[in-house]
């Protein structure tokens, strides 16, 4: 596994509506503190055609916060760290391990939207007309911007890179 910057399950979890759950063991940084993922279930039609799993099988992401609004609620928080994830199609229990190990920093703006500045790979799940890519759950690589509206619409600006199609991996 490549050791770079992560755009975590966090960054996962908050693309999939998820949200982190458990701790890393690894040691940090100082100003770096963990920032695990937790499982994730979606139905079917939701990103594929089938019901999907997801689980972090490697999670060493941590987060460090850059920046606060005037109220101490975080503004803009750095992610990086290894994280690979099984997605699997419950269906049918093929399943796919992702290393989504990018690197984000991430903008929480007052409206609950979001802008992303990434450097990939990052895991993506876009619902039915809710983005720029088509419904479905995404590898995106390289270099790129995400700009998740307060309505969840997720627009994906790729400056250099790719698109795996995780459902199509496991169908």
């Amino acid at each position: 596994m490549r050791p770079t910057l992560l755009a975590p399950l966090a960054l996962a979890a908050a693309l999939l509506g998820t949200q982190p759950a458990s701790a890393t063991a690894q040691p940090t940084a100082p100003g770096w503190e963990p920032a695990p993922s937790a499982p994730w279930d979606v139905g079917a039609g939701v990103r594929c055609d089938f019901p999907v799993h997801g689980e972090p099988v490697v999670d060493e992401v941590e987060q460090r916060v850059l920046s606060t609004h005037p109220d101490g609620s975080v503004r803009r928080v750095a992610y990086r760290g290894d994280l690979v994830v099984r997605v699997t199609n419950t269906a049918t229990g093929a399943s796919h391990d992702a290393d989504v190990s990018g690197s984000a920093v991430v903008e929480h703006r007052r409206d609950g939207s979001q802008f992303w500045a990434v450097r990939g790979p990052v895991l993506v799940g876009v619902g039915e007309g809710l983005g720029s890519l088509p419904r479905g759950l995404y590898v995106v690589d390289g270099v790129f911007t995400m700009d998740i509206g307060a309505d969840g619409f997720k627009d994906v600006r790729l400056v250099h890179g790719t698109t795996d199609d995780l459902c199509a991996r496991i169908d």
